[in-house]
C-alpha cells in the first residue's frame, strides 16, 4: 500500500502545526491538513490574543526549533498574585503569592500572542520539506482499515497514511467520523477576552481575581499591556459584550481596580462560552486526539493550551519511538501506550478546574470563608507554594522528552 505520508493531522491551529513539527524533526513525513488560509494569517496587527505557556510549553517550542523565533516577543511570568473578593470592594485579606525565584528552573512561564505563534509555526513548517501542507481544505469523510486511514478532502484529494490525528477542536470532525463520543458540561459563564493597555508598569505579574461570578485574570504582555481574561454569566457576558469600547472599560475598572493607573482597551474583544468537554477515548483504529479535540478545560488555570502541548509531546515521542524500532505507528499497542500516558493527567487537570471554578465561582460566605482559609495556609508554608509553582510551571508529572526541553 502506498501512502502519501506517514501521518496525517487534520487541523492547523497551534497544537496540529506543533505536532506536525515535533513528527518532522523526529525523522516522520507529515501531512497537515489545515482549513485556513495562511495568507489571511499574515496581518501583523495585535488583535489583542494571547497565550500563556507555562515554562515546560516553552521548553518543547525550544526542542521543536521555534523558540528563539518567538522569544523576543514573549513576556515572562515573574509572579502570580490570587486573590478573592467583589467588584468594587477591593481583595479579601487572604491570598496566595507565587513567585519565580523560588524555584531554580526560571520563569514559570510566558505571555506571547497567538500572531507571533502563528506566523512562526507557519514558517517553519514552510522550510520542512517533510511537511505537506494543504490549506484551505477541510475532511469530509475518513476511513481506517488494518493497514492505514484515508481522508477525504473537499478538494477532492484523497490522503492516505499509516495514522490520522484528530486537532480539530472542541466540535472534532475526526472524532465525530470516529463515533467518539464526548462529556460535556456548560459552565453557565462566558469569557470575555481583551488586551488592555495601563498607565504603570505590570512588572511580570499575573493576577488572578476570583469573583462570584467567574473569575478575571490579568495576564502580563510586553510594554505597559496585559490581557484579560474575564468570565461572566452568560447574560451579563452578552450585555458587556453589546457595549461599546468605551462603556466596557468603564464596566471593567472596578473588577481591574486601579493598581495599574488608567487602563485603555488595546485591541479587539472576543468571547466564547465556558464548558468541559472530554472525550470519551484519546484513540481509535488507526486514530489519535490531541488538544481541544480530546479535552477542552475551563481557562481558570490558564493550562488549555499547555495541555494540548503535553499531549503533543507524549503522542510525538511515542510515535517517534515505535518507529524507530521497526513498528507499525498506527497499531492499536502503539496508540495505547499514548492514551495511557495521556488519560490520568487530562482527566485529572479536568476535574480540578471544574472543582476550582466550582468553589470559586459562587458567593456563599462558608465556602468563600474556607476557600479564603485555605489560600492564607498555601501562602504560609514555602513547600506548599513551590509545589504549587513547580504545577503552574508545568514540571511535575511524567513529562516526555520534548517538554523537559530534551530532543526526540
Amino acid at each position: 500500500m502506498e501512502f502519501d505520508s506517514e501521518i496525517a493531522i487534520v487541523g492547523g491551529g497551534l497544537n496540529g502545526s506543533a505536532l506536525a513539527i515535533a513528527l518532522a524533526s523526529g525523522g516522520l513525513t507529515v501531512t497537515l491538513i489545515d482549513s485556513l488560509d495562511p495568507g489571511a494569517m499574515k496581518n501583523d496587527g495585535f488583535d489583542g490574543r494571547s497565550y500563556a505557556l507555562a515554562l515546560a510549553s516553552k521548553n518543547l517550542l525550544r526542542a521543536i526549533g521555534v523558540w528563539d523565533d518567538v522569544a523576543p516577543h514573549a513576556q515572562p511570568m515573574l509572579e502570580i498574585k490570587v486573590t478573592d473578593g467583589r467588584a468594587g470592594e477591593g481583595p479579601s485579606p487572604f491570598w496566595m503569592h507565587f513567585d519565580h525565584a523560588e524555584i531554580e528552573e526560571g520563569p514559570m512561564g510566558f505571555m506571547v500572542e497567538d500572531r507571533h505563534l502563528r506566523q512562526t509555526f507557519l514558517a517553519k513548517i514552510a522550510a520542512d520539506d517533510r511537511i505537506t501542507h494543504l490549506t484551505p481544505d477541510t475532511v469530509i469523510a475518513q476511513a481506517a482499515d488494518a493497514t492505514g486511514a484515508s481522508l477525504t478532502l473537499a478538494s477532492g484529494k484523497t490522503i492516505r497514511s499509516r495514522l490520522m490525528i484528530g486537532s480539530d477542536g472542541r466540535r472534532s470532525g475526526v472524532a465525530e467520523r470516529a463515533e467518539i463520543g464526548r462529556d460535556f458540561k456548560d459552565y453557565g459563564q462566558t469569557a470575555l477576552v481583551a488586551a488592555i493597555g495601563h498607565d504603570l508598569p505590570h512588572n511580570g505579574i499575573a493576577h488572578q481575581f476570583f469573583m462570584p461570578a467567574g473569575p478575571l485574570a490579568i495576564l502580563p504582555l510586553t510594554g505597559n499591556r496585559s490581557s484579560i481574561v474575564w468570565a461572566e454569566t452568560h447574560d451579563r457576558a452578552q450585555q458587556l459584550s453589546d457595549l461599546d469600547d468605551a462603556a466596557f472599560i468603564e464596566a471593567l475598572r472596578p473588577a481591574f481596580g486601579d493598581f495599574l493607573g488608567d487602563i485603555q482597551l488595546a485591541g479587539a474583544r472576543f468571547s466564547y462560552p465556558l464548558n468541559l468537554t472530554l472525550a470519551k477515548a484519546l484513540t481509535a483504529q488507526r486514530l489519535a486526539l490531541v488538544g481541544d479535540a480530546a479535552h477542552g478545560v475551563h481557562p481558570i488555570a490558564g493550562q488549555g493550551l499547555n495541555l494540548g502541548l503535553r499531549d503533543v509531546g507524549a503522542l510525538a515521542e511515542v510515535v517517534v519511538d515505535a518507529r524507530r524500532r521497526g513498528e507499525d505507528i498506527g497499531t492499536d499497542a502503539v496508540l495505547d501506550r499514548y492514551a495511557q500516558w495521556r488519560r490520568f493527567d487530562t482527566t485529572t487537570l479536568a476535574m480540578a478546574t471544574n472543582s476550582f471554578n466550582g468553589l470559586f465561582s459562587n458567593d456563599n460566605p462558608l465556602l468563600r470563608a474556607g476557600r479564603d482559609i485555605g489560600m492564607g495556609v498555601v501562602n504560609a508554608f514555602p513547600a506548599l507554594r513551590r509545589n504549587f509553582i513547580r504545577e503552574a510551571a508545568g514540571l511535575t508529572g511524567d513529562l516526555p522528552r520534548l517538554l523537559q526541553g530534551r530532543p526526540l
